[in-house]
């Protein structure tokens, strides 16, 4: 029998993002409280519990659809998942059930009829419609490439596992178009737990095809303009690299390496962060028992303050220094403990964790919603970590019963309200790298073709301007603006046409300077040399006049430096937040270096 399940939240889709926290479409604050559908990525055959190596049959679920729909009708689960206080589901996938064609058994849809004949892929779309006609917000997550249960030496390893990157981003276009007119599917999470594979590690930023921030970057640029501008797009740290054994580099980066390489899309409000956390597992361990298990501290052997550190310190600063370029929402979209837990250290770390969630106001999702019981409520058998576990019969065990003890800390969190109401938009900031290739994050200007053929190019977010540069490496960084004209192209400058006489800013060396009207939205680098400046028109008249920002012998930036750190390792420059850069100058002498040196920075139009 389901519990009385609470009124469904009211929001208005689509969603995104301000500062730390997501919003709707009237810009009041939806906390994701999540839990994680899985099944259709492929799990385990109903026989064990998936946590427990003993009974864990890996890749036996060749059905590849979300769990319980042999047991339990629809319009229960999902009343089911409103009573846990649920606003939303990771409903996971495989690359593999996107294509299978042969019908799902009867017997796996025997609680749903009405499934009968479909393919995964169609089980997977009724699901969804399921889900959305009933109020949930829908993230996709993209766990597996092959329909098998995660996370070991699999071939699921990275995103592009027996496939190019190419590829898997052609199939999140594929999907997100697939939902685009569902406005109640909200997000693309790219992928899980990217990790080492025997033989190689990813990483964050090198340019190379293991490079999972440049990837990212890409499948969500795609996805956004392509496929959906209104989806979230849900990036995840990487989730291990090295060798577990004790005396080699190991360790779970998670989101370290985002302090000093973010990501910025194309569609500005819709970069989130995500991380997993379990008590097995620690910051360098791997959550190995015998083999591999090294004598790294696990998450649980932490204190409560130690705990709270090494979160912050690997994901939860993300969200809570605002101001940055870094600044986003963290959705820890993987947690969990089983039922069947007597273990006074798990115990503590679950208690800690939650309240922790709810300490910083934390969106999250717990691992996993659904499971099989194969005894009768709640007995020992079957996935003692699931939040509702049906036996054959369909009767439910769990959280929402006597007895589970993960019920208190449970209701906790989720029935915790967090920020709620207006969150009022504040200025956001933005992070350009041509590190590697390009990074034009404008959609305005990619329509117009390249503008510097054979040049790295990076341009700011339609509605941003640059505000500051590295004197080496190429890195930039942007800022909200409501600038530019809503018509209207840009200008390539690559020489000294728009300095007026007698206007001589940077004496002795090349400027770049916008024609006036205009403003700096973007530059691009032959080597180190700029190569070219790119201006934008203004809505509005521009002052002219303005201070030369020199940067060539040490940083030059505003009090606070707002934005955060850009360029680590460089010398910087950046204007006020009350100016507009309308100039690069640089030296092509063989005695100093090529790199951008100086900015021409004049006073905003007043309000």
């Amino acid at each position: 029998m389901s519990a009385a399940a609470p009124a469904a939240e009211a929001w208005t889709p689509p969603l995104s993002t301000r500062g730390r926290y997501i919003v709707d479409a009237q810009g009041n604050r939806f906390r994701l409280r999540s839990g994680n559908w899985d099944g259709a990525q492929g799990s385990w055959n109903g026989s064990g519990d998936r946590n427990d190596p003993a009974t864990h049959h890996a890749g036996q679920n060749s059905n590849g659809i979300p769990i319980g729909l042999d047991r339990v009708p629809l319009p229960t689960l999902l009343a089911d998942f409103r009573a846990l206080g649920l606003n939303s589901i990771r409903l996971p996938f495989s690359n593999e059930m996107l294509r299978t064609t042969v019908p799902v058994p009867d017997a796996a849809v025997a609680a749903n009829p009405a499934l009968r004949g479909r393919t995964p892929l169609q089980v997977y779309d009724a699901v969804v419609a399921a889900l959305t006609d009933a109020g949930f917000a829908v993230i996709l997550n993209n766990h597996t490439v092959t329909t098998r249960w995660c996370c070991g030496l699999d071939g699921n390893e990275r995103w592009n596992s027996g496939r190019s990157t190419a590829q898997w981003a052609d199939d999140w276009v594929f999907l997100a178009r697939r939902y685009r007119d569902n406005p109640r599917v909200v997000g693309a999470d790219l992928y899980n737990e990217v990790r080492r594979d025997v033989l190689d590690d990813p990483n964050w930023g090198l340019g190379d095809n293991h490079d999972w921030q440049a990837a990212a970057q890409e499948a969500g640029d795609r996805i956004l303009a392509e496929a959906n501008p209104n989806l979230l797009i849900v990036i995840e740290g990487i989730n291990w690299t090295g060798i577990p054994v004790d005396g080699f580099a190991h360790g779970r980066p998670t989101l370290t390496p985002v302090r000093t390489l973010s990501h910025t899309l194309v569609v500005s409000g819709k970069l989130v962060y995500s991380a997993h956390f379990y008590g097995y597992t620690g910051p360098r361990h791997s959550g190995a028992t015998g083999i591999g298990e090294t004598s790294d501290l696990r998450y649980q052997d932490m204190s409560r303050a130690q705990l709270e550190q090494t979160l912050y310190d690997q994901a939860l600063y993300v969200s809570a220094e605002t101001g940055t370029h870094f600044t986003a929402p963290v959705w820890v979209s993987e947690f969990g403990i089983g039922a069947d837990e007597t273990g006074a250290l798990p115990r503590a770390w679950f208690q800690n964790m939650t309240g922790y969630l709810n300490a910083v106001d934390a969106d999250f999702a717990y691992w996993p919603l659904v499971g099989w019981s194969t005894t009768a409520q709640g007995a020992p058998g079957g996935d003692s970590w699931a939040m509702l576990r049906y036996d054959a019969s369909g009767r439910r065990s769990g959280l929402l019963d006597a007895g589970d003890w993960r019920t208190q800390p449970w209701t906790a969190l989720a029935g915790a309200a967090g920020r709620t109401g207006q969150i009022p938009v504040t200025p956001a900031w933005y992070q350009l790298t041509t590190d590697h290739r390009d990074h034009n994050a404008s959609l305005r200007t990619r329509a117009t073709g390249d503008w510097d053929n054979g040049a790295r190019k990076a341009v700011c977010p339609d509605g941003a301007r640059l505000a500051g540069l590295g004197h080496t490496d190429g890195r930039g960084l942007c800022g909200t603006s409501d600038l530019r004209a809503p018509t209207g192209g840009h200008t390539v400058v690559r020489d000294e046409a728009y300095v007026p006489p007698g206007g001589d800013w940077a004496t002795g060396y090349t400027k770049f300077q916008c024609p006036a009207g205009q403003f700096l939205i973007g530059y691009s680098l032959r080597g180190e040399r700029v190569s070219a400046a790119l201006c934008a028109p203004s809505r509005t008249a521009l002052p002219a006049g303005g201070r030369t920002l020199w940067f060539d012998r040490g940083d030059n930036r505003p009090p606070g430096a707002p934005g955060g750190e850009f360029a680590y390792g460089d010398y910087k420059g950046q204007c006020l937040p009350t100016e507009y850069a309308a100039g690069i100058a640089f030296t092509t002498r063989a005695a100093s270096r090529p790199g951008p040196a100086a900015l021409l920075c004049r006073p905003l139009p007043p309000v």
